[in-house]
C-alpha cells in the first residue's frame, strides 16, 4: 500500500511543484492544476499520452477537459492524501507539456 508523504519530502515536493503551478486542494488533501494547450486536439492528445502514464504507474488522475483546458487533481485515495505517486505523475505531467 502506498503512503500519505509528510514532513521534510512533503514540504518539499509541494515547493517543487507549486513553482510550475500546482497548487493545494482546499478541499482535501490534493494537488491541482490548469494545463492550457493550443487546441482541443492537443488537449485530448495530452490526455491520452497521460492516461497510458497513468496506467503504468496504476495511478489514476482525477481530470476535467473543456475545449484547450484540462483540469488535473492528484490525490492517492488508498494513502488518504497526497503519496510519492502523486508527485512523480505531477513531474511526468509538467515534463509532457
Amino acid at each position: 500500500m502506498t503512503e500519505k508523504i509528510s514532513g521534510t519530502e512533503r514540504d518539499q515536493a509541494l515547493n517543487s511543484l507549486a513553482q510550475n503551478g500546482w497548487s493545494l486542494d482546499s478541499d482535501r488533501d490534493a494537488i491541482k492544476k490548469t494545463f492550457k494547450f493550443k487546441s482541443f486536439v492537443d488537449a485530448f492528445g495530452w490526455m491520452s499520452k497521460m492516461a497510458l502514464v497513468a496506467e503504468r504507474m496504476n495511478h489514476h488522475p482525477e481530470w476535467f477537459n473543456v475545449y484547450n483546458r484540462v483540469e488535473v487533481t492528484l490525490t492517492t485515495h488508498d494513502a488518504g492524501g497526497l503519496s510519492r505517486l502523486d508527485v512523480d505523475l505531477a513531474n511526468t505531467m509538467d515534463q509532457s507539456t
